[in-house]
């Protein structure tokens, strides 16, 4: 198939096109195209004059953009602000796929199709090693996001362990920002942080998260959201008592073994459960009854 995107969320694109189809990017001053991306499946195009089966679109003013005739589907990646919050695309006659089922639960959508596809990833490998007894955070804007991504929390986890937070502007932070990396050289130096700390409020299911899970790193995580399904218990503590996070991360900073343990488990899950075959098999399903 062609399937006309827009390339908006960049990890999730970066799995989408893994796919066996032809991907045409939006290219500007519509869409900002591959932005240096190596993905040799895609190709920029002009939206206005794009011959697609389908469209994947992610903003409510695509809708106007894609050409008629292309049958759309609605991709939402956000949690609402608020459970009744109701959706731009309510009553649509089309299809909304969220990327958890917590996102399927809290939007209000009215009567408009809705389905989940849970997130995929390209697997980095096992490259935990962990000997840095340090914790690593991914988080992009934490001083804007504040509360809703946890900075206020930091502090009490730099308490038993050094914190490294990586992501956009977290040279805010002071000593523990270290910047935006590429994805290779941050997953290499997540994997070499003894535990993954994941400490948002209220958000979509970060891959960063589930990326860190993929490289065998033991997760200390917010019971919030859709986490409670993607972080066993078994792959580290999951809890909305900060304290018992904050012991939980100091056991596992002092125990390598434990973390190696956790971190297995964590692995094992991620794979079975957000790996890129079952989630691009789950897109061919979608795209293929709306395409024809």
């Amino acid at each position: 198939m062609k399937i006309l995107l827009w390339h908006v969320h960049g990890s999730w694109t970066n799995a989408f096109v893994q796919g066996g189809h032809e991907y045409l990017i939006a290219a500007p001053p519509k869409g900002i195209g591959l932005a240096g991306r190596d993905w040799p499946a895609a190709r920029e195009v002009d939206v206005a004059g794009a011959e697609a089966d389908a469209a994947v679109i992610q903003r409510p003013e695509e809708v106007g953009w894609v050409p008629s005739g292309i049958p759309l589907v609605y991709l939402e990646h956000n949690t609402p602000k608020h459970p009744n919050q109701v959706h731009p695309l309510k009553d649509w006659p089309g299809t909304i796929v969220h990327v958890t089922h917590f996102n399927d639960l809290m939007w209000d959508c009215g009567d408009t199709r809705t389905v989940v596809i849970e997130h995929g990833v390209v697997d980095p490998g096992h490259r935990y090693t962990g000997d840095l007894a340090r914790a690593a955070v991914v988080v992009n804007e934490p001083v804007r996001r504040g509360r809703v991504v946890g900075t206020d929390l930091l502090p009490r986890f730099a308490e038993v362990a050094p914190l490294d937070v990586y992501g956009m502007g977290t040279e805010k932070l002071g000593d523990m920002g270290r910047g935006d990396h590429d994805l290779d050289s941050l997953h290499r130096e997540l994997a070499r942080r003894r535990a993954y700390v994941h400490p948002v409020r209220w958000t979509s299911l970060g891959l960063s998260l589930i990326e860190a899970m993929h490289l065998g790193m033991p997760v200390v995580a917010l019971a919030c959201t859709e986490v409670v399904r993607a972080v066993p218990p078994d792959a580290g503590v999951v809890s909305t008592d900060v304290d018992e996070l904050v012991r939980g991360l100091r056991e596992l900073v002092a125990d390598p073994a434990l973390a190696v343990q956790r971190g297995k488990q964590a692995r094992e899950f991620a794979l079975a459960h957000y790996g890129l075959d079952a989630f691009l098999r789950a897109w061919d399903r979608l795209l293929t009854g709306v395409g024809g």
